[in-house]
């Protein structure tokens, strides 16, 4: 194995060189089949991230710094959408069903 090469990345090969980007997507894509969870594009977990804070009435303050935007304008009028009474009544079965897979 080749030396470790120190850089200001976070996240790197088992070398410290950068990542390949279509390495990352093919191995995003394995941990997302693993999961069991629908395969997305690595952008669109921001998205469903910011969608996910909204639906549970985190404060857009918080998400804001969650998801590292410089201006909430950012937060609430590209990444969230705000949840139907139908979507929270849902998210509160798929809550349950996670926590008790077994009743459901």
């Amino acid at each position: 194995m080749g030396k470790w090469r120190d850089s200001d990345l976070v996240f790197t090969t088992r070398n410290g060189t950068p990542v390949e980007p279509r390495n990352f997507n093919r191995a995003f894509t394995a941990h997302c089949r693993r999961a069991g969870v629908p395969v997305i594009r690595v952008h669109d977990t921001r998205h469903t991230c910011a969608s996910l804070l909204a639906a549970l009435d985190v404060h857009p303050r918080v998400a804001m710094r969650i998801l590292r935007h410089s201006q909430i304008s950012m937060t609430m009028d590209v990444y969230t959408q705000i949840p139907t009474p139908e979507t929270r009544a849902a998210l509160g079965r798929l809550n349950r069903s996670l926590d008790n897979p077994s009743e459901s």
